[in-house]
């Protein structure tokens, strides 16, 4: 029989009324371990909920990859590449690559009697998946996009539908500028999206392929790039290795130069700002852990002062030093696992809470989504845990020697 662990468990089960010290001592120390873990637990799926959420809307606007004109993809401004139906079959060929699609941008003035508004036009193909934009589609429906014929129909953002107050079916007249003058051209809002993504939300409206290309006074063949989504995106730099092999530095046949860029690249700044999330991330648990830490190192104390009688009998009985030691260590083991298991109950309630109904709500202008999102991994539930008890029962070793310190005959006399 382990008999440290048996005494541990009489003195946890213990209900005598006279400990009165050690009854609050130890009710404050398993709050300490509830809240930390709590804390730790909402922090951590907010920020996965935060990174994978805003992380998902940029690659909706520009997939994993792009794949252009060097100079495209160097000054943000636009020139073709050739991307015929034996470039694309290279590209889908890439392993790693889960979906290829090409897109061709055109910047224009959107004008209407009340406001008008600079905007890009990002035609799309008929390959261009759309699961995006159903996801963010507030109103009207998604246009069939062409690279053949146009429609003339577009898909506009929310913010955009605001300044210029439009709605689905009405009119609207884009003005485009090039070499050859202004140009003016009719279309007809078919459906508006809302991404709460602002930098896009404001600039990028969808149009055929077509149009784009042919507002461009580009060939039939050639566009703006493609944008490759991959099958993992933690092999993200694995996949882009590819392409810098197979297709970085090669030519079209109107002697342009491929090259291409990951969504980090492309968008360095977003990334970046989530990066940061970790490191606060890091800093909320290291302080959560510490206050689990010391709560647990003052409980623990009062407790050995206050079973000083019951420690000078078991010396007296012929127990060791390590064997007391080990049973306020087990003492404490059971103490943190209480708290652990009130701090899942806490934590993991309010983010399945928030996850059904959103109850905290956001700025999406600062934080771009309305609602904060919650990421719930049970793995990383399961590590907080084991993590905080190992981290827990190491800072408790220290403060569990005092009782090598209390000699049986002056403590039998002490109470």
């Amino acid at each position: 029989m382990n008999l440290p662990l048996y005494i541990a468990r009489r003195i946890y089960a213990d209900s005598d009324e006279r400990l009165k010290v050690s009854r609050p001592a130890v009710r404050i120390a398993i709050a300490g371990v509830a809240i930390g873990l709590a804390v730790m637990l909402i922090s951590v799926s907010v920020v996965f909920g935060f990174k994978h959420t805003i992380r998902e809307k940029v690659i909706g606007f520009g997939s994993h990859i792009q794949v252009g004109d060097f100079m495209t993809l160097q000054a943000q401004e636009q020139y073709p590449i050739q991307m015929g139906d034996s470039m694309m079959r290279v590209l889908r060929g890439i392993e790693g690559v889960r979906h290829v699609q090409r897109f061709a941008v055109k910047q224009g003035i959107l004008k209407t009697d009340h406001d008008f508004l600079g905007v890009a036009f990002k035609g799309v193909g008929p390959e261009y998946d759309t699961t995006f934009i159903h996801q963010h589609l507030v109103a009207g429906s998604i246009p069939h996009f062409s690279d053949s014929t146009s429609g003339n129909r577009i898909l506009i953002s929310q913010t955009m539908a605001d300044v210029l107050q439009l709605r689905c079916g009405d009119h609207v007249y884009a003005y485009f500028i090039d070499g050859q003058g202004v140009r003016a051209r009719k279309f007809t809002i078919q459906g508006v999206y809302q991404t709460n993504l602002a930098q896009y939300d404001k600039t990028v409206c969808f149009a055929d392929l077509y149009t784009a290309v042919r507002l461009n006074g580009w060939e039939p063949d050639q566009t703006s790039g493609a944008e490759v989504t991959v099958c993992d995106f933690d092999k993200l730099d694995e996949t882009e290795a590819l392409f810098i092999d197979k297709v970085n530095r090669t030519l079209d046949k109107y002697g342009e130069t491929y090259s291409s860029k990951t969504i980090q690249e492309v968008n360095p700044q977003i990334f970046h700002w989530l990066d940061l999330l970790d490191l606060n991330v890091w800093i909320i648990l290291a302080l959560m852990v510490a206050v689990a830490g010391v709560t647990m190192v003052s409980g623990l104390l009062i407790i050995i002062l206050e079973r000083t009688t019951m420690i000078g009998v078991l010396k007296a009985l012929g127990a060791s030093n390590r064997t007391v030691r080990r049973v306020f260590l087990w003492f404490s083991v059971f103490i943190i696992g209480r708290g652990l298991l009130i701090g899942d109950l806490i934590g993991l309630g309010l983010l399945l809470l928030q996850r059904y109904t959103g109850f905290v709500r956001l700025d999406p202008t600062t934080y771009y989504v309305d609602t904060a999102p919650v990421e719930i991994s049970i793995p990383v539930c399961v590590l907080l845990n084991v993590v905080t008890l190992i981290v827990s029962v190491f800072v408790l070793i220290a403060p569990s020697y005092l009782v090598s310190h209390i000699h049986p005959a002056k403590s039998m006399r002490y109470e």
